[in-house]
């Protein structure tokens, strides 16, 4: 049997300072392939901490985080790049699109990061995903020249770049409006239905979690539940 793709083992993230504050408290779960899994939880209580930490965005004060069972805690900051840009695809709730470059520029990035394909694939895949997300005929626009869900759509296709196995989503819907929030719901369902992908979203938005395989609830760092939902949110 393959070994989960993310598992966190007592991850616990904890601010130094006069009054230390726990952001992550012993938390303990495995996260396998296909799956679509909400994080949930009051503000504050530590969801984003979480994902930053399963995505090796920031480091854990104790514990450790397995990415196909290949421990992180002794990789050198360098392996830990490699392993995001190969395995981890991003997507924040600013999309945080470099306003000077084009769309296919923007989806180039992670790409060059990588360096594996060629600057004549580079640009061919960024117009085949740009292209795949409905956005093909804006791919010389600048992000400023779009909608908010459109350049949610552009950030979505840049976190696919790489094709991970994994797209980690911080509140990828909290700055859209109602229309475009459900369009990009259906685009991070498809990321699972259609391309096989794992999607782990923050979200706070309870009919959105409730439409998804898996929810893991956070209060105050820890994980109060692990739950399975009964709906089939992906045929």
């Amino acid at each position: 049997m393959s070994p989960p793709l993310i598992e966190a083992r007592h991850l616990t993230r904890i601010l130094p300072g006069t009054v230390p504050v726990t952001l992550v408290r012993d938390v303990n779960l495995s996260i396998g392939a296909g799956e679509f899994i909400a994080i949930t939880g009051p503000s504050g209580s530590g969801k984003s901490s979480l994902l930053y930490l399963l995505g090796l965005l920031d480091l854990p004060t104790g514990g450790e985080v397995l990415i196909k069972g290949r421990s992180t805690k002794i990789m050198s900051e360098e392996e830990r790049t490699r392993v995001r840009l190969m395995l981890l695809g991003f997507v924040f709730q600013f999309h945080f699109l470099l306003p000077e470059f084009s769309l296919m520029e923007n989806v180039a990035l992670p790409m060059r990061a990588l360096g594996r394909l060629s600057p004549r694939e580079i640009t061919a895949r960024a117009e085949a995903l740009l292209a795949s997300f409905g956005l093909g005929e804006h791919r010389h626009k600048t992000p400023d020249q779009l909608s908010g869900g459109q350049r949610q759509r552009v950030a979505v296709a840049r976190a696919m770049a790489n094709d991970p196995p994994v797209i980690l989503a911080d509140e990828p819907t909290g700055s859209l409006d109602s229309v475009s929030t459900r369009q990009v719901f259906e685009l991070l369902r498809d990321l699972v239905a259609v391309y096989g992908k794992t999607v782990v979203a923050v979200t706070h938005d309870l009919s959105l979690a409730k439409q998804m395989h898996r929810r893991l609830h956070i209060v105050d760092g820890a994980l109060e539940r692990d739950e399975r939902m009964n709906v089939e949110a992906v045929p």
